[in-house]
């Protein structure tokens, strides 16, 4: 078949702009909105289509932390705190600060393009879970609200459009490769970005006076099946942490990247599709859980007290203020403990029997709506895959039940060296203005390290986006080194002119295999120097033989190329922290210690000309969350309180 686009590889064409954004998912697209209210010039870039792209591309059913809307009783500080406790402070309290201080902010920006946020249509009257004054839904925590149920399918296409209102220069199908950088007086300085179309192979240069990453978390890095590659991961096929990547080879600064969890669902075809088997975590939560005689499996609250009320799931305990749920959590201290956090061996021994399911059927009827007709229809991983196929197939939750082979979470069965970037991973280090060490380059959502779901991106995607024009504004455009031009040309383009080489397939497998290999559930010295040789014998063997035959199949060539980056860059972060750290799920063989006080402490990492070094940092570097905020954000406060 001949390929539908120009051919206009070798060409080059340059861009001129105050800022651009590198990404174009929840959180790019408010960072350029942010900038572009700012009066500056602003150019976006995605790999893919803006109005769908991204992990919550097709939609999303909860907003998190939305601390400030006009129901809730907690405070932007006692959830940002909550959630810093709850990871031990290996977490990032700048960042849960911003989303439940401005977390609401944007859902009402959201509304204003068009996005819904609110039950208008009155299809929840009644329900516990919906304030009547305001129309707003809640999940989880139904005392104090501070979670809402929303309409995420129709946020990306309100966020395009709002977009192209304001002018925003928008360059779909171009991937981000590298960034520009220049040193001025021995310190290095952003000047922009490197993309390539992917339809057509040209060469994009963003010459730009400050930069903010926006780009997904890494992907593919230990689990990678090339029979089912749509299935590797939880996150978009195409999301696999190329801002990482294009970070730590410019001299970005990075923590936590030694941090990785055993692998849960989504992977490499080894799991059911997500939230499709009954899983009554986030999406599904709290819906009833029953055995193969349909036996309800009982919940009980953070006490061990069995509930046997229904709507006891959703309130605090006696002395309990209120309970986290969704988004970042991996061992909830905040919570109503479902009765997933029942032993699955005394479930058994109490005469439980497998499998066990969902059974929706036994919950009040807006509860069961709520979830199978709005949460499961919203979420993206569920509003084609589950919803949509299910509903083809005759599903009727006020019938059927689905099947969960645990108590709701687990949905296959994955070896201790399967892991996944999941639950607040490593990311990049940033100060208050979500700026990195090198001035003039910025972060925001997944880039950022403890990252979170989609109100995070969304709320440090504006915050990031208008400390990024901030400093636009006051700096003119520096010249990069032209040589980076030159050499990215070269790596960029090298596969096409390799004949019958080795596909990205081969070495995304091959990748997949040394991280399982000699960086999986335990690790140690010896093992990693290992797999570090292997990795770097894949750069010196396998890339300069890597081959493809058109700009999509190069796209994807590229994208392996910045997994084999952050790879390294996981193995040296393991290499530099010398103990066992359950707050990381990090555990070593040769080093006895485990969670030594002395260990407390934030390792950071980058690379200078191939010259990896670390410095340590306090983990609550970020100092008094609501004072800090305030002092850095006068202006915003002003103009939120006289919208007010």
């Amino acid at each position: 078949m001949k390929w539908p686009y120009d051919n206009k590889v070798g060409v080059k064409t340059t861009i001129k702009c105050d800022v651009v954004v590198l990404g174009g998912g929840l959180s790019g697209c408010f960072a350029a909105i942010a900038a572009r209210k700012k009066g500056l010039s602003v150019a976006i870039v995605e790999k893919g289509a803006i109005e769908k792209s991204g992990a919550a591309g097709t939609g999303f059913d909860h907003w998190e932390s939305a601390c400030t809307n006009p129901c809730s009783k907690v405070t932007p500080e006692e959830i940002a705190y909550a959630y810093v406790d709850e990871q031990d402070h290996f977490s990032n309290g700048i960042f849960h600060y911003i989303t439940c201080r401005e977390g609401y902010d944007r859902l009402l920006d959201l509304e204003k393009m068009g996005g819904k946020i609110r039950d208008t249509d009155r299809e929840f009257d009644g329900a516990r879970f919906k304030d009547q004054g305001t129309d707003l839904m809640f999940a989880y925590d139904y005392e104090n609200k501070f979670t809402l149920r929303v309409w995420g399918t129709t946020f990306k296409p309100a966020l395009l459009k709002e977009m192209k209102r304001l002018g925003v220069q928008i360059y779909d199908h171009v991937e981000a490769t590298a960034l520009l950088t220049t040193t001025k007086n021995g310190k290095k300085i952003g000047s922009g970005a490197i993309g390539m179309n992917v339809r057509t192979g040209e060469m994009l240069i963003f010459e730009a006076k400050s930069t903010v990453l926006a780009m997904s978390r890494p992907a593919r890095v230990w689990l990678f099946n090339a029979d089912t590659p749509g299935l590797c991961e939880f996150r978009p096929f195409q999301s696999i942490g190329s801002g990482h990547a294009m970070g730590w080879r410019s001299g970005v600064e990075f923590t936590m990247m030694e941090k990785s969890v055993r692998a849960e669902f989504s992977a490499a075809g080894r799991s059911f599709p997500p939230y499709g088997t009954g899983n009554n975590h986030n999406t599904w939560y709290a819906a009833t859980m029953v055995d193969a005689r349909g036996v309800e499996i009982p919940y009980v609250d953070r006490d061990g007290k069995e509930l046997t009320d229904y709507y006891d799931r959703y309130y605090p305990a006696k002395g309990q203020k209120y309970f986290l749920k969704g988004g970042v959590i991996d061992d909830p201290k905040y919570e109503y403990r479902g009765p997933e956090t029942l032993d699955f061996k005394t479930l058994i021994e109490r005469g439980y029997q497998l499998p066990f399911y969902a059974d929706l059927s036994k919950m009040p009827e807006l509860e069961r709506k709520v979830i199978w007709g709005m949460m499961v229809g919203q979420e993206a991983k569920t509003s084609v895959p589950i919803y949509q196929n299910y509903n083809d197939r005759g599903f009727d939750p006020t019938t059927h039940k689905l099947q969960s082979y645990g108590t709701g979470w687990q949905s296959a069965s994955f070896l201790d060296q399967e892991r996944q970037f999941f639950g607040a991973p490593g990311g990049i280090m940033h100060d208050w203005d979500l700026k990195t060490n090198i001035d003039g380059i910025y972060a925001c959502g997944d880039q950022l390290f403890a990252s979170d779901c989609a109100g995070a991106a969304c709320a440090t995607g504006h915050y990031a986006g208008r400390k990024a024009a901030e400093y636009a504004s006051n700096v003119e455009y520096v010249s990069y080194d032209v040589s980076l031009i030159e050499n990215e040309e070269k790596r960029l383009y090298a596969p096409l002119y390799k004949e019958n080489g080795i596909h990205w397939k081969e070495l995304n497998m091959a990748i997949a295999k040394c991280m399982q290999n000699y960086c999986g559930g335990i690790k140690c010295d010896a093992l990693l120097k290992e797999g570090l040789d292997l990795l770097e014998t894949y750069e010196r063997d396998i890339v300069p033989n890597l081959s493809c035959s058109n700009p999509h199949d190069l796209m994807r060539t590229h994208e392996v190329l910045d997994i084999l980056t952050v790879s390294k860059l996981v193995i040296h972060a393991c290499l530099a922290r010398k103990c066992s750290n359950t707050s990381l799920c990090f555990e070593r063989s040769d080093y006895a210690e485990k969670n030594p006080a002395w260990n407390k402490k934030h390792i950071v990492i980058h690379q200078e000309d191939g010259v990896v070094k670390t410095r340590d940092v306090e983990l609550d570097y970020f100092g008094d969350l609501k004072q800090e905020y305030e002092s850095r954000n006068k202006e915003y406060i002003k103009e939120v309180n006289n919208e007010n």
